[in-house]
């Protein structure tokens, strides 16, 4: 029996690791109790992911466990043993705002908790590989330092910097800067994940996630950029643009494709790296094409706000260098740009306000 072991298995990439997962022949243990409802409130809820999840898979078991509980966790390792074969942690607190609210439970889940499933996971099934889903934000504010022009819809990088052309790659320094309370905590985990690796030769890794997207992300205004600006859009709901104009660009990177990453590495792993994940320069656009690109695929006027305050540690421009990813594993490739991810998602988000 192989079983893959999947932390917030309700949220976006948790739900799509354990469906590609089943589908590869593992037997999932997925791991969730809906934390997410906590942050966002029950418009956010995970349960109805869940329940798919139960319903949809015959080869899925779910646990309504706490992360954090050190007792509950190590009955669930021990149980599993070494038939564990491969670890997700794609369990977070993901907020800027909300981290600064209570930064100890943020901690707590961010960071403290990584650190109980790394211990256990050298203790039970040292061979497994780890994957983490850290993100962007552990380089904190320092993209911001960087020669930037602003166009009518975007901020970009002179066209001279070495990043123009491919993104920014993992050599990036995330000292000296503002991460927010959050990426503070993504930092202290991302570096245990990678100490484990190195220090104990476990098979960890590190994917420093751009804008993770999806149609089975529960976004909300706090977290969830495409997904929840999708469903103001599509629910004719009022919407706030936050600071720099609009023109802050992300990267964008579909579930879907960023599991194929970790199952690329899974099949090949190596201990302790580190990769920048993200749409690159293939799925990138800033808060106001994003919006202008709603109306054309859906038809319809965004209702849009805008307020001069950017959210702390936002950053001004953002794209992926996944060169080190695809070096490592060549035989791996995008399967989405944006306009099919805004499609899919407007649909299927759409679809799901009818039922």
């Amino acid at each position: 029996m192989a079983v893959c072991l999947v932390t917030g298995a309700g949220g976006l990439i948790g739900s799509c690791t354990a469906r590609f997962m089943a589908e590869q022949g593992f037997d999932v243990v997925g791991v969730d109790n809906d934390m997410r409802s906590y942050f966002f409130g029950n418009e956010s809820s995970t349960k109805w992911n869940i329940t798919s999840l139960s319903s949809s898979l015959t080869r899925y078991t779910h646990c309504e466990n706490d992360i954090r509980d050190q007792a509950a966790m190590e009955r669930l390792f021990v149980h599993y043993g070494k038939n564990i074969q491969a670890i997700v942690h794609a369990a977070a607190q993901p907020s800027h705002d909300w981290a600064a609210r209570e930064p100890l439970t943020d901690f707590s889940i961010n960071a403290s908790a990584t650190v109980l499933l790394l211990e256990l996971t050298r203790k039970h099934c040292p061979e497994a590989p780890f994957i983490f889903t850290s993100t962007n934000k552990v380089y904190g504010d320092t993209p911001n330092s960087l020669p930037l022009r602003e166009t009518d819809t975007r901020f970009t990088v002179e066209p001279s910097h070495p990043y123009s052309q491919h993104g920014i790659d993992e050599s990036m320094s995330i000292d000296v800067s503002t991460h927010s309370v959050f990426g503070a905590s993504k930092v202290a985990a991302d570096v245990m994940v990678q100490e484990y690796g190195r220090y104990f030769d476990m098979n960890t890794v590190c994917f420093r996630g751009g804008c993770l997207t999806g149609a089975d992300h529960s976004g909300a205004q706090l977290h969830g950029f495409l997904s929840y600006l999708i469903k103001c859009g599509v629910n004719r709901t009022p919407y706030t643009v936050f600071g720099y104009k609009g023109k802050q660009v992300r990267d964008n990177i579909h579930a879907q494709d960023l599991i194929t990453m970790f199952w690329e590495y899974i099949q090949n792993p190596r201990p302790g790296e580190v990769y920048n994940a993200g749409g690159g320069v293939h799925s990138n656009c800033s808060v106001l094409e994003a919006i202008t690109l709603f109306e054309e695929v859906m038809g319809i006027p965004f209702n849009f706000s805008y307020q001069d305050q950017n959210r702390v540690g936002d950053h001004l421009w953002w794209i992926s260098d996944v060169r080190k990813f695809r070096q490592h594993y060549p035989n791996w490739s995008y399967t989405y740009d944006l306009r099919a991810i805004f499609t899919e998602m407007a649909t299927i988000i759409k679809e799901r306000g009818k039922n």
